[in-house]
């Protein structure tokens, strides 16, 4: 046995990989993913006071693997249900074996299971909120957040995408092409979800979980080498990469925050910006339409071809934005546009495009509504409503480093307003 530092950061890391085993090997995935959690639990209990096994996915697979047959046992009244999970394996000799003697346990099959949670008999919403639970081992709390919706709704839709899953008995295969081509668009949107969660946690006391984003981008890479052409796909990874570049320099010693503007650039990973621009030249090559990733990932370009903040060209950042508020709108994107806007034309016009947002239910639940408020009063030179917007915006943040930041900025504008 060894130590056990990081347990919650490994299970999470591990949980896919378990319950692809386990819906391999027994199906009906809603019951796998009962099991698994309970493993999870099991472990999350017993590791941090007697250490990680030496093969700690095997572990958990093992003991899903009891879970899940306990549960058949329990429920003996639902004969269908036990005869379309437990094999004709003899139950003793299921027990009695590690669940991850079987050779195929190593078999990464990730990404069949996200194209699974992506599946068209599930919804919208059902299939980005099941695949953030089941391959990126995100929380409820983590997903509603990354949702801006109540952590109750989204419990629902996670239990009813569950049940459409068991109703609809998917099988667990690769997707054929014209299925794959199908639900691609959802597929990338989790991948997007998933790295956004990892780049920035939406709460806790870390900016970051490195376990997350690394999940997305390592998923991301696989999906690029079933379609090495996909320009979208190509733009999704590249836009991960320059955003990953800057993680070196996005906390200072203390863990809190440091804002774009006062990164210093020369702590950017060159090679993952390297590889990010030769993904991105590669997507915008092509003869297809651009789509949102793309677009995404040439604003990040710009924003890291410029040497020092001083130099960004925002009219390039501005006009992007605008093509991108055309193809896909959504409020985020308006609210980043805003401050492009700002960056351009001043912050009176930007402001007006914030008060226009207000309304939208998905940005007045969460903080960066308000955190982007008090940077254009700032900018406009209101320090008082400056620091009020910030404290307010540090009320919402659920976020530890993110909250000290907003906090911090309140602080030093106060002064200068009094």
């Amino acid at each position: 046995m060894s130590g056990a530092p990081g347990v919650e950061d490994l299970l999470r890391e591990l949980a896919p990989q378990v319950l692809v085993a386990l819906v391999r090997r027994y199906g009906g995935f809603d019951l796998c993913e009962d099991a698994v959690q309970e493993a999870l639990l099991a472990a999350a209990l017993s590791w941090p006071a007697e250490g990680v096994p030496d093969n700690p996915r095997g572990w958990l697979v093992t003991v899903a693997s009891r879970r899940l047959v306990d549960q058949v046992r329990a429920e003996r009244s639902r004969r269908l249900r036990e005869d379309r999970v437990v094999l004709a394996t003899p139950q003793s000799e299921l027990l009695a074996r590690p669940a991850d003697a079987d050779p195929e346990t190593d078999r990464d099959d990730s990404l069949t299971l996200l194209f699974l949670c992506c599946h068209p008999a599930l919804s919208t919403p059902s299939r980005i909120a099941l695949t953030l639970r089941a391959v990126g081992g995100l929380s409820t709390a983590q997903i509603a957040a990354a949702f801006l919706v109540p952590e109750p709704t989204m419990a629902q839709r996670i239990s009813r995408a569950k049940q459409s899953i068991r109703t609809s008995n998917l099988p667990f295969r690769p997707p054929e092409a014209a299925e794959r081509a199908e639900r691609l668009a959802e597929v990338l949107h989790v991948l997007y979800l998933i790295f956004n969660e990892g780049y920035t946690a939406s709460d806790g006391d870390s900016l970051t979980a490195p376990s997350l984003s690394g999940e997305a981008i390592r998923l991301t890479r696989l999906l690029r080498r079933a379609l090495p052409e996909d320009p979208e796909v190509l733009g999704l990874l590249a836009l991960m990469l320059f955003a990953d570049a800057r993680r070196p320099a996005r906390t200072a010693p203390d863990g809190s925050l440091v804002p774009l503007s006062e990164q210093d650039r020369s702590r950017w990973d060159r090679a993952l910006v390297d590889e990010a621009a030769a993904l991105l030249t590669r997507a915008l090559g092509g003869a297809s339409p651009l789509g949102p990733y793309q677009l995404q990932a040439a604003i990040a370009g710009v924003h890291t071809e410029a040497a020092d903040p001083s130099a960004t060209d925002w009219p390039q950042i501005l006009g992007l934005y605008d093509l991108l508020e055309k193809i896909a709108p959504n409020p985020v994107t308006s609210l980043n546009r805003a401050v492009a806007v700002a960056m351009v034309h001043g912050p009176a016009p930007a402001l007006e495009l914030l008060a226009a947002l207000e309304a939208d239910a998905r940005l007045s639940r969460g903080h960066r509504l308000l955190a982007t408020r008090a940077h254009l009063l700032e900018l406009q030179g209101d320090l008082t409503e400056a620091a009020s917007a910030y404290r307010a915006a540090a009320h919402r943040a659920l976020s530890a480093p993110e909250r000290r930041h907003l906090l911090t900025r309140a602080a030093r504008l106060s002064p200068k307003a009094s």
